[in-house]
């Protein structure tokens, strides 16, 4: 399916508003149709339109695999009762609960912010049915943002350490590749939504960048 460019909302912050978590993507409601029928080409996934908490940053607020999701602690009992239907809910809290944006995931494993206490990544790996490692990506602690990963590949903050990129490997059992999204911003994770059949990103994104995102991300 390859990878297109779009605006969610009005913003290039693709990542922060879509959720792709296994075969769901989770999107706010307020997407109009066009939008909707580039998430269905590029993502091809079942769509499903939700708030968390009321707030439409859903990709900011939930991460996960096939088997389970990670959510922020507003999540309403509402909200945590129709991700049930997707698989086993972890909610995040305690002031480290933007899923989204800590936690990097994949089939094959996922990797977890420093700001994540120990006993949530234990807790957190037993319901996305995954191994969980612990690492920075560029010395900062938002994971996910700052990377977009399938399984069949992950695109890195230009700046990662070469020890971040030995464990990011080695977890996501994926090769990895640096990029940047939307004219040069590092924060690739914010930038892009990707499943195993495609990717969008933002808008501003170039083509070079857009190239480099779908090699790095085997959609070639």
């Amino acid at each position: 399916m390859g990878i297109t460019t779009s605006d969610i909302i009005g913003s290039d912050q693709v990542g922060i508003y879509l959720a792709v978590c296994g075969n769901v993507v989770f999107h706010p409601a307020e997407l109009g149709e066009e939008t909707c029928s580039r998430i269905d080409e590029y993502i091809g996934l079942e769509r499903h339109a939700m708030s968390i908490g009321g707030s439409n940053l859903v990709g900011a607020l939930i991460a996960g695999t096939t088997k389970g999701l990670a959510v922020a602690d507003i999540a309403t009992e509402r909200d945590i009762d129709a991700l049930t239907s997707f698989g086993d809910v972890v909610v995040m809290e305690g002031g480290v609960n933007t899923a989204g944006n800590l936690l990097l995931c994949n089939e094959n494993g996922a990797i977890a912010s420093p700001a994540i206490p120990e006993d949530g990544v234990e807790i957190i790996s037993e319901v996305i049915g995954v191994p969980v490692g612990v690492t920075s990506i560029a010395g900062e602690d938002v994971v996910g943002s700052l990377a977009s990963a399938n399984d069949h590949g992950v695109v890195l903050h230009p700046d990662v350490h070469p020890q971040e990129v030995l464990m990011i490997e080695d977890l996501l059992q994926v090769p990895p590749m640096v990029g940047t999204v939307a004219f040069g911003s590092p924060y690739v994770g914010a930038g892009i939504a990707c499943s195993n059949n495609g990717a969008i990103a933002g808008r501003e994104t170039t083509g070079p960048e857009l190239n480099r995102i779908e090699d790095a991300l085997g959609l070639i």
